[in-house]
């Protein structure tokens, strides 16, 4: 059985050569805007996405600001944000974490974090990027032409170090 079909996350492949053109104006239409954060809104993003996602993202996260420029995108609509999405930060080509809150799902923000994420790769010099550990495959089949890398599960995931039960 493959990992695609076992239910765990796999690496997925992507062209970046071959991707579809970005196109956010459905986005800006709905008053959602997506871009890179700055400095001083490191600790807000930080926190929020450790507190709707998990602590392991905001780690992720916080790499990813000491990139330069950035490798974070933020989707906010107001002073609220959205969703989030990082490249580069576990490792140098690799895409995520990503995550839309609850609430705003269903509105492509994610799509839309995704495109962004891996047009700004592509303009950085990437042919490719790997999205890591992939949960919803399908998706990203279906947007970005993603293939599965067989056998990729834990990959570099393996022997991850997470807090203890209780702390």
């Amino acid at each position: 059985m493959s990992e695609a079909q076992s239910g765990d996350p796999a690496d997925i492949l992507v062209k970046l050569y071959a991707l579809p053109p970005l196109d956010l104006t459905g986005l800006g239409a709905a008053g959602v805007t997506l871009r890179r954060p700055i400095a001083p809104e490191r600790h807000v993003v930080v926190a929020w996405v450790a507190r709707e996602f998990e602590p392991g993202w905001a780690s992720e996260v916080e790499v990813a600001f000491a990139n330069h420029p950035p490798s974070c995108l933020v989707a906010v609509e107001g002073q609220d944000i959205l969703g989030f999405a990082c490249y580069d930060a576990t490792a140098r080509g690799l895409f995520g974490p990503t995550g839309v809150t609850e609430v705003a799902r269903g509105r492509g923000i994610g799509a839309a974090l995704l495109m962004a994420s891996l047009h700004a790769m592509r303009e950085q010099g990437y042919a490719y990027a790997v999205i890591g550990a992939a949960g919803p495959i399908d998706f990203y089949r279906r947007l970005v032409g993603g293939l599965v890398i067989p056998d990729s599960w834990p990959g570099l995931y393996r022997g991850l170090l997470r807090t203890p039960a209780g702390e």
